[in-house]
């Protein structure tokens, strides 16, 4: 298994056309294809009545075979088109690190919320915010929605900008498919109630692993976004020092943290999840309530990190190719 980095141009462009074109309804997403295919997976490795031990070696099973066999084919198409030509073969690589983006989309569909609530439609802010969270949102109120949206938008910078940059720059395409995979298992499987308590533990715990860099390079995207978009950068750094492990996650809780303390505001509590009520800690616990303000300002914190993000992985892909050229002489 080799690592070959994207390059750096190449990476830029799959991110500009991440920004102009998002998440099409019409395009074949990869990781719908993923989702079919652990859906099926599942259906077909899944007996019951099972024992705990024998669940999760089911669920390590499919999270292997999904992982391993979407680097495959990752990495086999890229090889079998690149025989097209040089030109062919950057095209498709730019495409499909394009997928694995998502700035556009998450800034839109979390904009739309809050585009429903200045319009005074507190049922539509609910039914468009029901598209990016798990939680309940049927009995939100417009707090309580302002601040799903905050904490869905800073974890959401990881998952969906960060940690796709961060393995496109350290591994390409290939790499950044895995990972894709690894989200939308844990995403489907990975949860701690049942039937996924047992089935599903691999994949939560796989997907810990591969975020735990990219959440803690999402919350300094943070920190530097706050700094250049005039927020409090003192009060984020601080405040993902002191909160980013308060999460019951290893990782939502350090983006959520950062910007918790950049917009001065308190995130965390009581949600809802299928009608169980789950309290998580609060995060800057002497913030104000959140509000439509903080929410707006969230989305631009995220949209300047996401850009830093991008600016950084460029620049570890020129050094990466500086280094290969010197080698080579």
């Amino acid at each position: 298994m080799t690592l070959r980095p994207i390059s750096p141009w190449r990476l830029a462009a799959a991110y500009m056309l991440d920004l102009v074109a998002g998440d099409p309804a019409w395009f074949p997403h990869p990781v719908r294809v993923m989702g079919k295919t652990i859906t099926a997976g599942e259906r077909l490795l899944r007996t019951s009545p099972s024992s705990p031990p024998r669940e999760a070696a089911q669920g390590a099973a499919l999270s292997v075979a999904v992982i391993s066999g979407v680097w495959a084919a990752a990495a086999a198409l890229l090889r079998l088109w690149g025989k097209t030509g040089p030109r062919y073969a950057a095209l498709l690589e730019i495409a499909l690190a394009w997928t694995t983006l998502a700035t556009r989309n998450l800034l839109q569909e979390a904009g739309s919320v809050l585009d429903a609530l200045d319009a005074g439609d507190l049922p539509l802010a609910r039914r468009r915010l029901s598209r990016i969270v798990g939680r309940d949102t049927a009995q939100l109120g417009e707090a309580e929605i302002a601040r799903a949206v905050i904490e869905t938008a800073a974890e959401s910078a990881c998952d969906g900008i960060v940690a796709p940059l961060t393995w496109l720059a350290i591994g390409g395409v290939p790499l950044a498919f895995a990972y894709k995979a690894v989200n939308t298992l844990d995403s489907m499987i990975g949860h701690p109630e049942p039937p996924y308590t047992h089935f599903g533990r691999f994949a939560a715990r796989f997907d810990d692993a591969a975020n735990y860099g990219p959440a803690r390079l999402t919350a300094l995207s943070i920190i530097g976004a706050a700094l250049l978009t005039g927020h409090d950068a003192e009060s984020a750094w601080h405040t993902w020092l002191r909160d980013g492990g308060k999460h019951a996650s290893p990782n939502a809780g350090q983006s959520e943290a950062a910007m918790a303390g950049a917009l001065g505001v308190r995130l965390g509590g009581v949600n809802r999840y299928d009608g169980k009520t789950v309290s998580r800690p609060w995060l800057n616990p002497a913030g104000c309530r959140a509000s439509r303000k903080e929410a707006r300002a969230s989305l631009r914190i995220v949209a300047t990190a996401s850009a830093l993000a991008c600016g950084a992985a460029f620049l570890f892909g020129v050094w990466i190719e500086k280094r290969r050229r010197t080698a080579l002489l």
